[in-house]
């Protein structure tokens, strides 16, 4: 018999208690399958990375079965993923590799969700005259958006809320907070916010706060925080069928709605292999390595490093970085990129040297004239400068 492995990928926190959780969800699924090669790996953040749960098992196991505790899918389950798993076969050929599809939408997920929003449930107050706010994590890909805002609906429908509506903590819209200051409108008795979020972490204490916030400026609204979802039976169920499904090979990870392989509504620039690559890059390598480090200053969007050593000073990077920052103070976003002036980066005789993090991109010959384009086209616009290109981050 074909030995086989299963590594489990979750995301990946600076929180140790969120990973904690993670891995007593792994725990349950071992037990779940006594005698089997059950392991975890992480796509960014903690330890063991994707790259080293994959070679663990491979070293071990003629079959290796990937199955990622995503709630749904986006960036990291459409390009990290897939691009870990490219290079695992060139490292193991002689491994079979298999991935299997994120949580989704599926039954005992709706049936969880639910199950949180019953545990804190006033019976003393209508269900018509509830209403339920589902509140996702949010993300860039309208495919896992969409997802999402099936899930909460598929949650509400036939409960007999009179309300029910889907937000994000971030990146999406709209915003959790703008969601329930417009179903605050509609005067119901009672809101009842529910996490959909796996494990605890800054988000779930983010949604906490906002939900006391709210409180506090409407204080006739009884407002209920649901629990997140957490390791229950509900998700090992689900999780075991994503498992079935790809030891059988029945439902391998599917890429039909992927913004970087099909065009999705009016962000059809995402699409080509080296849009993924670049995403993929900028989270597998800057943000892994990053791990251990706790940011004690504001979170930024972007960080550029100029080189302001003698050479590079001399062609003019001190009248660069001027321009950059006032390009970025004049859009507004000066707080969310970062304009550094470093020593000497390895590029005498190249400059002005530019480098910008978290993506990995490094520009040469950089001059003053060319701030405006920088900042307009990659900053802002995620598209690379082609012409000043003198490296990516790999």
């Amino acid at each position: 018999m074909e030995r086989t492995g299963i590594l489990i990928v979750g995301h990946g926190s600076r929180e140790r208690a969120s990973n904690e959780q993670f891995e007593e969800l792994v725990d349950q699924v071992r037990k779940r399958r006594p005698g089997g090669d059950v392991r975890h790996a992480y796509v960014e953040l903690a330890a063991p990375s994707l790259a080293d749960g994959l070679a663990a098992l491979a070293n071990h196991n003629e079959r290796v079965v990937v199955a990622p505790c995503f709630l749904f899918a986006a960036g990291h389950v459409k390009n990290d993923i897939p691009l870990a798993l490219a290079a695992a076969r060139r490292k193991f050929p002689a491994v079979r590799f298999t991935a299997g599809r994120v949580l989704g939408v599926h039954p005992a997920m709706v049936e969880l969700a639910f199950q949180r929003a019953s545990e804190v449930a006033d019976a003393g107050v209508g269900l018509a005259r509830t209403a339920v706010v589902v509140v996702g994590r949010g993300s860039s890909d309208p495919d896992a958006n969409g997802d999402f805002c099936k899930l909460a609906r598929l949650l509400a429908e036939g409960r007999g809320f009179g309300w029910a509506a889907s937000a994000f903590i971030g990146i999406a819209k709209p915003l959790f907070g703008d969601a329930i200051e417009l179903v605050a409108r509609a005067r119901p008795e009672r809101i009842l916010v529910v996490p959909y979020l796996l494990f605890a972490g800054r988000l779930v204490a983010q949604l906490e706060q906002q939900v006391a916030g709210f409180h506090e400026r409407y204080p006739w609204i009884k407002t209920i925080l649901a629990p997140h979802l957490g390791v229950h039976p509900k998700l090992l169920e689900a999780l075991d069928d994503r498992i079935e499904e790809a030891l059988s090979e029945r439902a391998p990870l599917p890429c039909d709605n992927c913004q970087y392989r099909a065009p999705i509504g009016a962000i059809a620039e995402n699409v080509g292999g080296f849009r993924s690559l670049l995403w993929s890059a900028r989270h597998m390598e800057t943000h892994a390595q990053a791990m251990p480090h706790v940011h004690a200053h504001q979170g930024m969007r972007r960080h550029v490093l100029v080189c302001g050593n003698v050479d590079c000073a001399s062609r003019g990077s001190i009248a660069l970085i001027a321009q950059l920052r006032r390009a970025v103070r004049r859009i507004g976003r000066e707080r969310e990129i970062r304009i550094t002036k470093t020593s000497c980066m390895g590029r005498c005789g190249e400059g002005p040297t530019v480098a910008v993090y978290p993506d990995g991109i490094w520009y040469r010959g950089v001059t003053a004239a060319d701030a405006g384009e920088l900042v307009e086209r990659h900053l802002v616009g995620d598209r690379l400068v082609a012409r000043l290109i003198d490296g990516i981050m790999q």
